[in-house]
């Protein structure tokens, strides 16, 4: 066994890595650039994952280490609702600009918002920033009770939110949840997550009649589930979310925690039906490597929610705005808007999809966004998705199965990949496949 997969094994918890018996399964990270990857025996891969989804521009991007490098050398810790240092602001404003200061100009002018009597319509955004995804939805859920007095939340079938307690009360996988059921909080509700308008017709019964019997102050809802096999919902679907939460004064929360920052080749995934929320959730690539997350609320809403500061914070960490990680994400903004890199993934996108089409793998589907897409098989063929995937790591690409039952094949490189990179990788999937069969 390898040396280091072999301190994994008898000192961190079993539950956390799998370790294939064949030792078809790891290989152990030394270093990576780019879109590549070379483990500690030397062997190059090309990452189709880009960690999850996080190294959106590029592993070790130049700009972003730079960055790193350089804060970490002046200030690499600061007091995160005590002392504040200088980017932590600089960050919030450059949020605020990318989300409800964009969504309040004039081409989103037919956005509605409700709001209350005494507040002024949205005009920017602020934030809570946080360590990881499920601490934004779970800062994004208490926002939602103290702005609307109102504990119930919806979220939808399939949905992946994070697996702290209170993300975990809006996580739908049994596998995730079922082990804790007796510890989590009763105030999760859902309904069925619509991939075509029949469905949404159901759907939207279905959140009519919870709106009905209970107090709901919040919709959580991914604009297009990632774990659950990168489903999409029809356009309308935050139409129809907008409009309710309106009606009955509740809060639409988007988890962008996957999609945002250009994934689906648009800033947001929102943005694809132009129906906005009330707060959205950010991670993943929002710093191209470091632990930092947001929850970005309309200011009308976090002001209504939040009492201001008298000296305790009511809801903080110790590593809150993480200056290291400021400066990455200052950094990642600003290689995402100068390199035009959110157009490019939109384009690599639809390349994809065309090779998809020129090397046809049967029994599969196309589906996804930009960058955010996979190859869909039936439900049944989950293991043999898996023995796809671990033939391909063989061959030196790294790929990971999405859905409940593995049953996807994602693909989320960074978005400099290239089209001769998505092309082989195609070549070699659809060779796996037919040696796999015989």
């Amino acid at each position: 066994m390898n040396p280091h997969l072999k301190l994994i094994r008898d000192y961190e918890s079993r539950n956390v890595t799998h370790l294939a018996e064949d030792g078809s399964w790891p290989i152990v990270w030394e270093r990576a650039k780019g879109v590549h990857v070379w483990d500690t025996d030397g062997k190059k891969y090309l990452d189709l994952t880009a960690a999850f989804a996080v190294a959106a521009t590029g592993h070790a991007n130049p700009r972003v280490t730079k960055a790193a490098q350089a804060q970490l050398a002046k200030l690499p810790h600061a007091m995160g609702d005590v002392h504040p240092h200088p980017l932590k602001g600089q960050l919030a404003r450059e949020l605020s600009k990318l989300t409800f200061e964009r969504w309040a100009r004039t081409e989103f002018r037919h956005v509605h918002y409700r709001c209350l009597p005494h507040e002024m319509p949205p005009r920017h955004g602020k934030t809570i920033f946080c360590n990881s995804g499920f601490e934004a939805i779970e800062a994004a859920l208490k926002t939602a009770l103290l702005a609307t007095n109102k504990k119930g939340i919806i979220a939808f079938e399939g949905a992946y939110h994070g697996l702290g307690y209170g993300a975990l009360a809006a996580t739908h996988r049994k596998h995730f949840r079922n082990p804790f059921t007796k510890q989590l909080g009763k105030f999760g509700h859902f309904a069925s997550f619509p991939t075509t308008v029949d469905e949404l017709a159901i759907t939207k019964k279905e959140l009519n009649a919870l709106f009905k019997k209970q107090a709901i102050g919040a919709v959580l809802v991914e604009p297009i589930q990632g774990r659950a096999g990168i489903r999409i919902p029809p356009p309308e679907f935050l139409r129809v979310l907008r409009t309710l939460c309106d009606q009955h004064n509740a809060l639409l929360i988007c988890d962008e925690i996957y999609t945002g920052f250009g994934r689906t080749g648009k800033w947001f995934a929102c943005e694809h039906s132009s129906f906005f929320p009330d707060l959205i959730c950010l991670d993943k690539a929002l710093t191209n490597g470091f632990p930092l997350s947001a929850c970005v609320g309309r200011a009308t809403v976090m002001d209504r929610a939040w009492p201001k500061s008298e000296g305790e914070a009511i809801h903080t960490s110790t590593f809150l705005g993480h200056p290291v990680g400021c400066a990455m994400a200052l950094a990642q903004l600003r290689e995402l808007k100068e390199k035009k890199l959110i157009t490019q993934a939109r384009h690599r996108g639809n390349q994809l999809a065309r090779i998809c089409k020129k090397f046809p793998i049967p029994g599969s589907r196309f589906v996804g966004k930009g960058l955010m897409s996979g190859l869909a098989f039936n439900k049944s063929e989950g293991p043999r998705v898996m023995a796809v995937v671990k033939e391909m790591l063989q061959r030196g690409f790294i790929l990971l199965p999405a859905g409940e039952h593995g049953n996807v094949i994602a693909f989320s490189p960074a978005f400099t990949i290239t089209e001769k990179q998505l092309e082989r990788t195609m070549r070699a999937l659809q060779s796996s496949f037919k040696n796999l069969k015989s």
